[in-house]
């Protein structure tokens, strides 16, 4: 026990924090520490009800947070909650004896206790543990709130994300399940003889995707570094090594904005195929999210936001022309000159640049009018090699690329193709993107040199694959926002307050 007494008339306190205080005091005047040891816990709440039978009069040893309390003078019941959820305690002043059952009076919701006691079902029928032996864990000092259910000003929930996760037990499944399906993307890509690799985070060139970079310096060699927006020059390069088969999973940063589909720190799964093109990128796309789906959920049939979804294979597949003639009766495979692209933006009144071409130009019609609209898993193919200067072109129709996207509920979840593998052809693209750089647009892609000569050294037929891990989590989980999908999603932060000002000034 620590010997520094904590003295709670000197702190600024409402009066239930206040009183949390007193009992904190109350406890080390006992000699009781109130921020406990390691305690062996053997079982868990939701084991010891759905094993009841074996469980019925039988010893048990369990932690967990207490999140009701309700005393009846010599007798008292709290709920108590752990990671597998909720069971119900029973304290008696004849089963613990007076000494320890006084502490019992001393507890609050939000304390964390160990409990020995041994299991039985009351006259109403519920599983309850009769407790024998207290143990104090962790004085909880701030009391949990009383209207965190319903909160309208999620911003609060996601702040306190720890406070989120003790109150709302859909708010913990929903990220128990995050960790599954994580979990079963590794497991699918590892029976198929892929190897998971780690690249670099921070790079010398951003590369790999149309994005604005995350910039920082190295002081020690005195050069701007950047936080990557996609490993995938990386794991190319691993290909070009001979690895065959590669994926990760890990952390992209690009310096965008936030909204329910966006944080600037998000979760990809990459993977790369030697010997394959993007027809197995796509067989790959439907493999993992149907097996994710059937393992975590028993399923591939979901309701995500009041809408059924079908994630079973095959997939509809669309090309990006077919879906805008589609919706808006547009034809871009009939136009041959960037006018006549033109015109068809400008009846749609969908806005351009003075440097877009006819692939730019279609790619801005088809997220306008068409994206909204595939609610079902989607494949859309033949990008204009303008908009994909890493995808290998079609050499059927030049002016697209071995490229497709996945669309679900109106919203990307995977991107890939056949991999540009010609190193002249590739220097070219990058050489047009700094054109396009030059022009003003600064997610256009730069020069990388070094990835040019690894290409150079020759990169088998490869098949690439981009899966949004957060977007897959949130539709396996009926989630709205991104948000609700990441533990500590990034937050604008809170204002100064007036006395924290003062404080500041002087």
């Amino acid at each position: 026990m620590s010997e520094e007494k904590h003295v709670p008339e000197q702190l600024d306190l409402n009066d239930q924090m206040l009183v949390r205080r007193e009992k904190l005091a109350q406890y080390e005047e006992d000699n009781i520490y109130p921020f406990g040891q390691r305690f062996v816990v053997q079982h868990k709440a939701l084991q010891i009800k759905d094993e009841f039978r074996d469980f019925d009069g039988q010893p048990v040893v369990i932690a967990g947070r207490l999140m009701t309390i309700r005393s009846h003078g010599k007798t008292a019941f709290a709920n108590l909650r752990d990671l597998s959820g909720d069971i119900q305690v029973y304290f008696r002043k004849d089963v613990m004896g007076e000494e320890d059952y006084k502490y019992v009076k001393m507890l609050d919701m939000g304390d964390i206790v160990g409990i020995e006691g041994h299991v039985f079902k009351t006259q109403k029928g519920e599983i309850t543990v009769k407790v024998n032996k207290l143990t104090l864990l962790s004085k909880s000092l701030r009391p949990l709130p009383e209207k965190w259910h319903g909160l309208k000003d999620t911003e609060l929930r996601y702040r306190q994300r720890y406070v989120d996760l003790i109150v709302n037990p859909s708010v913990r499944d929903t990220f128990v399940k995050r960790t599954k399906i994580v979990a079963k993307i590794r497991e699918y890509l590892n029976s198929k003889q892929f190897m998971e690799v780690e690249t670099p985070m921070m790079h010398a060139i951003p590369g790999g995707a149309a994005a604005r970079p995350f910039i920082t310096h190295h002081n020690a060699l005195d050069i701007d570094i950047y936080m990557r927006i996609s490993p995938e020059l990386y794991l190319k390069r691993l290909i070009v090594g001979g690895l065959e088969r590669v994926y990760e999973i890990n952390r992209s940063f690009r310096n965008e904005g936030v909204s329910i589909r966006h944080n600037p720190e998000f979760t990809m799964m990459e993977s790369y195929q030697a010997y394959g093109n993007f027809e197995d990128a796509i067989a790959l796309t439907e493999g993992v999210v149907s097996y994710c789906a059937q393992e975590v959920l028993g399923t591939t049939k979901i309701n995500y936001q009041g809408m059924d979804i079908d994630l079973t294979p095959p997939w509809n597949r669309i090309t990006m022309q077919e879906g805008i003639k589609q919706y808006t009766g547009e034809d871009f495979d009939a136009i041959e000159t960037l006018s006549e692209a033109r015109a068809i933006a400008d009846r749609l009144n969908v806005e351009y640049g003075e440097a877009d071409g006819i692939g730019k130009i279609m790619n801005l019609c088809f997220e306008e009018y068409v994206e909204e609209n595939l609610m079902q898993p989607t494949v859309v193919y033949g990008h204009p090699v303008e908009i994909s200067p890493l995808a290998k072109q079609n050499r059927e129709k030049p002016l697209t690329t071995e490229r497709f996207e996945i669309f679900i509920y109106g919203r990307e979840l995977a991107n890939g193709y056949s991999e540009l593998n010609d190193p002249i052809d590739q220097k070219q693209r990058f050489e047009n993107q700094l054109k396009e750089r030059e022009a003003g647009d600064d997610e256009a892609h730069r020069m990388d040199e070094d990835f040019v000569t690894a290409l150079e050294y020759g990169l088998p037929p490869t098949a690439g694959l981009g899966i949004g891990v957060d977007r897959l989590v949130m539709f396996l989980t009926d989630s709205a926002s991104i948000r609700d999908v990441l533990l500590f999603p990034l937050m604008k932060p809170e204002p100064v307050k007036a006395e924290e000002e003062e404080s500041v000034e002087e």
